[in-house]
């Protein structure tokens, strides 16, 4: 298990792995619920909302998502270009500052995703790849890599040791390893590989 942090202690501490839980929490039975991702003892430290298009290029995309934080301050949004083509852009004062990443998806078959994330500005035409993100939707099953590194990975709460407790399906935890603080980035990230999933979704 990833060490515990609240609210006052974050980020939490580098040089442990650290766990985000991840759920939907459903206002009613019609809702379609919001994806929250909390701490190990329920503090809410991330969550999604589905963004208003706020300029033409919003208008045409898509979808858009934000990430926002336990204080709902936008951190990260999320516009999709084209199918399995990303952008997440900074967003600070209600305004947005820069693009801090693009996703482009490199396969996509029945049992196997793969995404290269380029950081930055950068368009990814012939550019090397910042971090790589490849797995399963059937098996919810996420990896992203910087190089040969693991820097995070998904894990399906019923087959980590809790099958006598009913835990869903679509109940995730994401272990983020030491030497990347980026949360933000892995939630966006982890978002975007499950969009349009129906048990996520």
């Amino acid at each position: 298990m990833g060490s515990t942090t609240t609210p006052e202690e974050w980020p939490p501490d580098g040089q442990f792995p650290f766990d985000l839980f991840i759920s939907k929490k459903y206002k009613s039975f019609w809702d379609v619920g919001n994806i929250q991702f909390t701490d190990s003892v329920g503090n809410l430290l991330f969550r999604v909302d589905r963004g208003q298009p706020r300029d033409s290029l919003a208008r045409n995309t898509q979808s858009q998502k934000l990430i926002l934080d336990a204080s709902d301050n936008i951190l990260i949004r999320l516009v999709r270009l084209v199918k399995g083509s990303w952008q997440g852009f900074m967003v600070g004062d209600t305004e947005e500052k820069e693009l801090l990443f693009s996703v482009n998806r490199t396969l996509n078959t029945f049992t196997k995703l793969e995404f290269d994330i380029f950081l930055g500005d950068k368009n990814g035409e012939g550019a090397e790849a910042d971090l790589k993100m490849t797995g399963s939707a059937l098996k919810r099953s996420c990896t992203i890599y910087k190089g040969n590194s693991i820097v995070a990975e998904t894990s399906l709460m019923y087959t980590l040791g809790f099958r006598k407790y009913f835990i869903p399906r679509n109940r995730f935890r994401v272990t983020i390893f030491p030497g990347f603080a980026e949360l933000s980035l892995v939630v966006a990230l982890v978002v975007i590989f499950f969009d349009k999933r129906k048990f996520w979704v």
